[in-house]
């Protein structure tokens, strides 16, 4: 089994040798890190030297599993990772195995309720789905019948099979590629779909289609729930690599702006609740303690892939396919924990203005 959420915690608190400041550019200074998150990222070099040493830092832990479930997510290779930071002016900050491609999987899901939002509103979709957090498991059928609405909330997968019920479209193909369209526009080029992980996604997807089905018995389902089932496993399946996933991250950092192709993907209104529900839900039964010791929204997948976000500075793609018992990749937790604090990002830190 992978490490479980106590474990990770404690190895997130392992000392830290390097802290850095916005007046002293080098990664050795030994003076606090800033507790302000507000302005802008540290200067490129910094950025990049930290960037550096939470690649060194974690590269070498082998705690955790990667996912089986999905057997050709069983195949990858186990010691990946990658990560990168991508400001909001379009500079771009990475180390590792920053090109090698993998599913988004959950990821998606943030992105896809995005869109809907942008497209049908965002208090019509709440309506629909909900967004409180179910503090349980990314596929429990338990949360759905213990809300009286039979909502639970976009971050998992009851919530995200609802959520990609309702991308415009008549036919499930329509639906697809606004889909699609919608989440290469976040990563400012076209995302592909992995054939063999859909396939192999497709075959062990059983649960998914039971849940399918329930929400559509009580109403919570906007289209036909085998098709609706499918359209959901496609979008898991699109390759995405670290800086794409920085870039999506960048997007809901910069008020819906991708920063590298400059398009308006959502309007800043919507992000803003986007980024709401990721803060509270987006690591599933994790996420207070994410919150915690980031500081941060974020979501993460179970191919390994985590999104985080700091509005108005950056966003950050991680992949490390080793999990923990939450589904959550334990390298990606590290790093991003790392550098929130580097960087000064958390959003619940401030500093007295005497």
């Amino acid at each position: 089994m992978g490490l479980g959420p106590t474990a990770v915690r404690l190895a997130i608190r392992h000392p830290l040798t390097h802290v850095v400041t916005r007046t002293h550019l080098h990664p050795t200074d030994t003076e606090e890190a800033p507790l302000v998150s507000t302005g802008a990222l540290p200067s490129a070099s910094v950025v990049q030297e930290l960037v550096n040493e939470a690649w060194r830092r974690y590269r070498g832990m082998e705690e955790g599993e990667v996912a089986t479930y999905i057997p050709e997510l069983a195949r990858v290779r186990s010691d990946a990772f990658g990560l990168c930071v991508a400001a909001v002016d379009g500079a771009a900050f990475a180390a590792g195995e920053t090109r090698e491609a993998f599913t988004i999987q959950s990821v998606a899901k943030p992105f896809v309720f995005a869109l809907v939002c942008e497209a049908l509103g965002e208090e019509e979709v709440r309506e629909m789905i909900g967004v409180n957090s179910t503090g349980l498991a990314f596929d429990s059928v338990v949360a759905i019948e213990l809300n009286p609405q039979r909502t639970a909330n976009p971050m998992v997968n009851a919530g995200a099979l609802a959520a990609t019920s309702l991308a415009p479209g008549a036919t499930a193909e329509d639906k697809w590629q606004f889909i699609r369209d919608g989440l290469s526009r976040f990563a400012g080029r076209t995302l592909t779909l992995n054939e063999r992980v859909y396939r192999s996604e497709s075959f062990v997807n059983q649960r998914n289609r039971g849940i399918a089905r329930l929400l559509e018995s009580y109403g919570r389902l906007c289209f036909d729930a085998e098709s609706t089932t499918d359209i959901y496993t496609r979008q898991c399946a699109l390759e995405v690599n670290v800086e794409d996933l920085a870039t999506m991250a960048a997007t809901l950092a910069d008020g819906g702006v991708n920063p590298l192709t400059g398009e308006r993907v959502i309007r800043a209104s919507v992000c803003k609740r986007v980024l709401a529900v990721l803060a509270t839900a987006g690591m599933y039964e994790r996420s207070g303690d994410w919150l915690y010791e980031t500081g941060l929204p974020g979501k993460s997948g179970v191919s390994g892939g985590i999104v985080t976000i700091a509005p108005g500075k950056a966003g950050m793609g991680t992949f490390a396919p080793r999990l923990d018992v939450a589904g959550n990749s334990i390298k990606g937790q590290l790093a991003a924990r790392f550098l929130s604090d580097r960087l000064g990002l958390n959003l619940f830190a401030s500093k007295p203005a005497r």
